[in-house]
Parts: structure tokens; C-alpha cells; sequence
């Protein structure tokens, strides 16, 4: 009997797929904080998605940037910057001006003392409050993957409730052109939420079905867009072609 081990080749290594990313507000006016922030989770990913890192080293910047992307899953907030209450204020901006409800706001203090936690809690509408000295990078892993799942339950909410909002209003006239729109559109909006797809979402049809809407039906088999959501939002009676990429026709 041979003495020779015999091992099995190597396969190749399968690269996760990346399909778009989760934004990540840091406000925090110590650079080395944003630095040891997107090392600890370079390497991040959560439902397929990595993590876009937006950096504001002043409450005035931070509100800036929130506004500039309301998108924003999560934002890790400091307490004192240029004034002791500067993240508080950013906290309240969020809320209460911008009206922002979906984005997790976690605040980060150096100095408990200065804004003790559970009159933060009481005062402001924000989500998690941490010590930087308890923010390791397993501990941070884990914020941001619970206020993640949070937020992903959150948007699915208010997509089905748009939705449902869409369905009711046409269903009072249900027979109308523009009522059928309507309702069709919401019954996407209601699918995409329950099957956990992208936002980008589109309903073709043949110009038969779709004529009272494309303004074309010289081709009754031609295919054009019925209802769209995200990108291919009022695109309805277009022809597929013009508004998907090559590559998703072929498919």
C-alpha cells in the first residue's frame, strides 16, 4: 500500500455578491475616532449589502450631510463637539425638522457625565446609547447589525403601508383608467415589500393590456412598462427596451 496522501484540488473562492451598500453617518470631531470606526467594519456586510462611511466632524456638517441624504441608515453620533450638547442638537434636527423617522440615530460619548443616559433617553428620540470605552469592535459589530435589521424592518413598513395607501384610494374607483394605474402600481408596491426585493421594481405588459396608458398600440404584442417604483418610476408606457439596460433584456 502506497504511504502518498492524496488531497482533493482547491476550489476556487466565491466572492459574496455586492449589490448596492447601506449609508453610515459618523459625526465626530476626532479624526482617529472615523478611522478605527470604518476599520472595525471594513469588511461589513449585511444582506448582501456593504457599508458607505459619510464623515461630519461638527454638529453643523453633520446636519448638512443628513440632509443631503435622508437615505442614511444609521447615523453614530457624538455628544460634545464644537459646543457640550452639539449631537443632541443634531439629534433633535433629525427629528423634529427634517422629520426624519426611519434613520437609527447611536449616541457616542467620551464623557457620560456630561449627558446622562437616561435623560437622553427621555429627552431625545434616539435609538441606542454607548460609551466610546464600550464600543470594542465586536460590540460594535453588533449595533450596527441589530439598528440594520431595524431599519430594513422599518423601510419594509412604510413601503407596505404606501402601498396599501395606493390600493385603498383606487380601489373607490377601481374601473377608471388612471384608478387601475394606481392600484396596480400599489399591488407592486405590496409585492416587492413581501418578497424582500430591491425598491426598483417594474410591471411589463403588452400594449394590448398596457394601450389606454402608452399612447402607441400600432404593435399589440410590443412590450412596455404598466407601473414602475424607484428607477423606473413614471416611466409607465415606455418600451422595455428604452428603459432597461441591455444586459437585464437579454436575461
Amino acid at each position: 500500500m502506497s504511504d502518498d496522501f492524496l488531497f482533493a484540488e482547491e476550489t476556487d473562492q466565491v466572492e459574496p455578491i455586492i449589490n448596492g451598500s447601506w449609508k453610515i453617518l459618523i459625526v465626530d470631531d476626532e479624526p482617529e475616532v472615523h478611522a478605527v470606526t470604518k476599520l472595525a467594519l471594513s469588511d461589513f456586510t449585511f444582506q448582501g449589502k456593504n457599508l458607505t462611511f459619510l464623515s461630519a466632524y461638527s454638529g453643523a456638517e453633520a446636519k448638512k450631510l443628513i440632509a443631503e441624504h435622508p437615505d442614511a441608515a444609521i447615523i453614530l453620533l457624538d455628544v460634545v463637539m464644537e459646543t457640550d450638547d452639539a449631537g443632541l442638537l443634531v439629534a433633535s434636527y433629525v427629528r423634529e425638522e427634517l422629520h426624519n423617522e426611519h434613520v437609527r440615530i447611536i449616541l457616542r460619548t467620551g464623557q457620560p457625565g456630561q449627558a446622562p443616559e437616561r435623560q437622553v433617553i427621555i429627552n431625545y428620540d434616539i435609538n441606542d446609547y454607548k460609551s466610546k470605552t464600550e464600543l470594542t469592535a465586536q460590540k460594535l459589530f453588533t449595533v450596527i447589525m441589530s439598528s440594520l435589521r431595524s431599519y430594513r424592518d422599518i423601510l419594509s413598513l412604510e413601503q407596505s403601508r404606501q402601498g396599501l395607501e395606493k390600493i385603498i384610494n383606487a380601489s373607490a374607483d377601481l374601473f377608471t383608467s388612471h384608478s387601475m394605474e394606481q392600484f396596480i402600481d400599489g399591488v407592486l408596491q405590496q409585492l416587492t415589500s413581501i418578497l424582500g426585493c430591491n425598491e426598483d421594481a417594474l410591471l411589463v405588459s403588452s400594449s394590448l393590456v398596457a394601450g389606454n396608458i402608452s399612447g402607441d398600440v400600432s404593435d399589440p404584442h410590443r412590450l412596455v412598462v404598466f407601473a414602475g417604483q424607484g428607477e423606473f418610476e413614471r416611466k409607465e408606457g415606455k418600451p422595455v427596451q428604452d428603459v432597461l439596460a441591455p444586459e437585464l433584456m437579454d436575461a
